[in-house]
């Protein structure tokens, strides 16, 4: 994707597709008001505009301002994944001893988090964060889920793998969501991170790059 209108064509297929705004922002790799923006932006939908976002510097008032991380380059291939998940896996090997979780957050942190499971030599979870279902109202009304299909939380130990931190929003309810069902995060990896966070609520946060946007300020 090398545009703004690549990204309003995508999101349009996607919502077409029948994917929750939540979705369309996790597959996009950008927040969920720029996601609300570009489904609204390509007339898949005919809801108003979202007023409360902040406004691009291209033109005011008209999208969020965001940064879209393409990593489809290391996701297609799965020798480059295989190498990015090393690199990961060395990040959160200097914290604790024995861990034996790495929980993936889904949809993308899913599949990389099984490669660093592998390279750790640890068991395998997975967490579906409530923006997936997030359509419109209030996203504190939804709740997450850990996938029975892959291994339990409780009184464990982990780590927590994802491709992109934006706001910090879903990293953060994983850890709270985790310590609920009676885990410990000790450390949290991710691809790129936008807001370049050194932890979140206690957890230390690890970034194979960080991304930051650079603004002229008003005179």
């Amino acid at each position: 994707m090398k545009n703004v209108d690549d990204l309003i064509e995508s999101a349009a297929e996607l919502a077409a597709r029948g994917l929750s705004k939540g979705e369309i922002a996790d597959e996009l790799n950008v927040s969920r008001e720029t996601a609300s923006w570009l489904v609204e932006r390509s007339g898949a939908t005919a809801e108003p505009p979202n007023t409360s976002a902040q406004s691009g510097a291209a033109s005011p008032g008209s999208s969020p301002q965001d940064i879209h991380v393409d990593w489809s380059a290391i996701g297609r291939d799965s020798k480059r994944m295989g190498a990015i998940a090393e690199a990961m896996a060395d990040m959160l090997a200097k914290h604790g001893e024995g861990v034996d979780l790495t929980i993936g957050i889904e949809k993308a942190g899913g599949p990389i988090a099984t490669l660093v499971a592998r390279a750790l030599e640890t068991d395998l979870g997975t967490y579906t964060p409530a923006k997936h279902q997030w359509e419109e109202g209030d996203i504190e009304e939804l709740g997450g889920t850990f996938s029975r299909n892959f291994a339990g939380i409780r009184d464990r130990e982990c780590y927590i793998v994802d491709d992109t931190i934006t706001s910090g929003t879903t990293m953060r309810e994983t850890i709270e969501a985790i310590r609920a069902e009676g885990g410990e995060p000790l450390a949290c990896v991710v691809l790129a991170d936008k807001q370049g966070l050194d932890e979140l609520d206690g957890v230390p946060v690890y970034s194979l790059l960080q991304v930051i946007s650079v603004g002229k300020e008003d005179n």
